[in-house]
């Protein structure tokens, strides 16, 4: 087996505010949501249906994970996004009231932007140069 990363955990507050969230502001897909019992779920999304990686939804279950919640990352960015157009995504997740670092600004990569999610984890949304 050629060994791949499939899924990262994220953790979150609720899991319907988290799908809401990620579907409204990224346009993500939920694939799959399965009940475990105790109020735990196998929560799955990802930017498109056939993505070869997604995030897990994980409702933090102790003090311990509810204080890690939106910052994962110790600050940093953490998770970096690209889009086939910078515009459009910019404009969807400021509707929806993600809080930006920055106005976007171009790099040598090509256009990006530092947000934050509804949990305050840190993101960018990158518009790459075309080659």
């Amino acid at each position: 087996m050629k060994p791949r990363i499939a899924q990262i955990a994220l953790l979150v507050r609720d899991y319907d505010e988290a799908i809401a969230w990620f579907a409204r502001a990224l346009g993500f897909v939920l694939l799959e949501d399965s009940d475990l019992g105790g109020g735990k779920r196998w929560v799955r999304i990802a930017p498109t249906a056939d993505a070869a990686f997604c995030l897990l939804l994980a409702k933090a279950a102790n003090p311990r994970q509810l204080e890690a919640v939106g910052n994962q990352h110790g600050g940093r960015v953490g998770f970096f996004l690209h889009t086939d157009d910078f515009a459009r995504d910019h404009a969807r997740l400021a509707a929806a009231g993600a809080r930006f670092d920055d106005e976007p600004r171009h790099e040598a990569y090509g256009t990006v932007t530092v947000f934050e999610d509804l949990c305050g984890n840190r993101w960018d949304l990158i518009g790459p140069r075309s080659a």
